[in-house]
């Protein structure tokens, strides 16, 4: 890849930058041909074949000629992750991938050894349906190997957290504490001790003590998540979960010029979404690198944890159901707040029974505030009954899922939901033959925010491996181009940015990545393998790679 700048001052008609390409991928209707495309002022001036072009491309002030091969794809788009613990996890204990609970424990031990006594040790990624015994640890075992340290450690899911006995006492848990509604803590066998395991709510018995990050540190955290994501060709995330503080950072790294990509936050109950409510939507009318105009609530919790809110028991654990963790008139009533002043509303629902309680509650609101356009969310919509599955596309209610979850479940989703509840797991094909619009993300750092990893598992719902041969569920697998859709145009759609974002249009923002390899011409077990060269946001590099 060459990179050639021109000099001096721009002449009128002149491109601040021209890409030349083999190929274009526009993923507009009229992309055939597409060779290179003209930046001027951030954003997409012209695209068009390299006769129509040539002489205004080559005329511009910085020049990128890419070599055979490398393709231009709009700037992906991540429609559900968690930008600070993103940022967080990159410093703390990484427990992803440990494959057993002695693997998980040497890593807290190492942190034990570097960190002096009394200090916190945080952690995340810990999965025991990826240990032999898949069971929950418990507290004991942390202070086997840190026992002058408190210990809080998220697992994968964000659902769960495991501590210590240090940090118990510190937060005042103890056999005496009672379940909060929508919580569970867990228990020591035969006893009402605390085993050290609490569930959604509960986690938050133990939020008075964790440790608060500063300002400074969520800055920290933000713009190293940012950098991570460039450097995977991410160009927008939507950030599911943001709160007056973290807010205020990004506001802050905004007017410094210091953000890197675009982000489209929604809000959590509190502070944040008090000031939307009195005032509406925060909108960013020059870049357009920070929009608040959503919130996000939780309806259940998560399968792996056996969270998820099912119609029938858990068939792994009959009696289970999993948690309501908030109630359906909550969500209706905070629907219908919002919709009046303008306000999406984006509500995590991962079991069968959670989808239906939200889909009921949004048909209410609908009716109730008679909104054209609201775009309404359904965060990872994993588990979805049949006669549910054409209410999304009826109540035009966008689902917002993650391929990649259905490769990483799919170990244990059928001893979770058994053989018959399974079919409806996943079932983005079924979505879209109803008519439904799905945004594609990761739910990073639950999973990689790399998105060809998601285009991966969307067409062949299969690990990198390639097991299981054909796929799991294949009838599921949609095509190359849909699952494209989900990381461009629908999560821009998402957003209420198809007008700016999503495409490779005249008139939107210079928002694209450069691929080593054309993704249409190669087996998807090889779309992992593809490296991102260049991402550009607004017109400008924020990742190169350097090889």
């Amino acid at each position: 890849m060459a990179f050639a700048c021109g000099v001096g001052a721009r002449g009128q008609g002149q491109a601040d930058l021209a890409v030349i390409a083999d190929k274009i991928v526009t993923m507009s209707r009229d992309s055939a041909g597409a060779q290179i495309l003209l930046v001027r002022d951030g954003r997409i001036w012209k695209v068009g074949s390299r006769r129509a072009l040539e002489g205004e491309a080559t005329a511009a002030r910085r020049v990128i000629r890419l070599g055979p091969g490398q393709v231009v794809y709009p700037g992906f788009i991540d429609a559900h992750l968690h930008v600070v613990d993103v940022g967080r996890s990159l410093e703390e204990v990484d427990l992803v991938g440990k494959k057993s609970l002695a693997e998980a424990l040497e890593a807290v031990a190492k942190a034990a050894r570097q960190t002096p006594p009394g200090q916190w040790i945080l952690g995340r990624g810990w999965d025991h349906n990826d240990w032999p015994e898949k069971v929950f640890p418990n507290r004991r075992d942390l202070d086997s190997v840190a026992p002058n340290h408190p210990v809080y450690l998220w697992r994968i899911d964000g659902h769960v957290g495991w501590a210590n006995s240090l940090a118990l006492r510190l937060a005042g848990i103890d056999a005496e504490t009672p379940d909060p509604p929508g919580g569970l803590i867990q228990r020591l066998p035969g006893s009402r001790e605390p085993s050290g395991i609490l569930v959604d709510n509960a986690m938050d018995l133990l939020s008075g003590v964790l440790p608060k990050p500063s300002h400074e540190d969520l800055k920290r955290y933000i713009v190293k998540a940012m950098s991570h994501f460039a450097s995977l060709g991410l160009t927008c995330v939507h950030d599911a979960g943001v709160d007056m503080p973290t807010f205020s950072a990004y506001r802050e790294l905004v007017e410094e010029g210091k953000a890197q990509i675009r982000v489209y936050a929604m809000a959590s109950t509190g502070p944040l979404l008090d000031l939307l409510l009195e005032n509406g939507p925060i909108l960013d009318p020059g870049r357009e690198m920070l929009v608040v105009r959503s919130l996000k609530l939780f309806a259940d919790g998560a399968m792996g944890s056996r969270g998820a809110l099912l119609f029938e028991p858990y068939s792994d654990d009959p009696g289970n159901r999993g948690l309501l963790l908030t109630p359906a008139e909550t969500i209706r009533d905070l629907t219908v707040r919002c919709l009046r002043k303008g306000i999406q509303v984006c509500t995590h629902a991962i079991g069968d029974s959670a989808n239906r309680l939200v889909l009921d509650a949004y048909e209410q609101a609908l009716r109730e505030v008679g909104a054209k356009d609201a775009r309404l969310r359904i965060e990872h919509a994993q588990v979805v009954a049949p006669e549910d599955v054409p209410r999304f596309a009826q109540l035009n209610v966008i689902a917002s899922m993650q391929p990649i979850h259905a490769v990483s479940d799919m170990p244990w989703a059928e001893s979770r939901l058994g053989p018959v509840r399974v079919k409806g797991a996943y079932a983005w094909r079924s979505l879209l033959e109803a008519g439904a619009r799905i945004a594609g993300g990761s739910d990073a750092p639950v999973e990689s925010a790399d998105p060809l990893l998601g285009l991966h598992a969307a067409v062949s719902r299969q690990d990198l491996t390639g097991y299981p041969p054909g796929g799991w569920m294949p009838e599921q697998c949609v095509s190359l181009r849909d699952a494209l859709r989900m990381f461009t145009t629908e999560a821009a759609w998402a957003a209420f940015a198809e007008g700016s974002l999503g495409s490779i249009e005249p008139g939107k923002w210079a928002d694209f990545v450069v691929l080593d390899r054309d993704l249409e011409k190669i087996p998807p077990r090889e779309i992992p393998e593809a490296k991102v060269l260049l991402t550009v946001v607004g017109g400008s590099v924020v990742f190169r790679r350097e090889e």
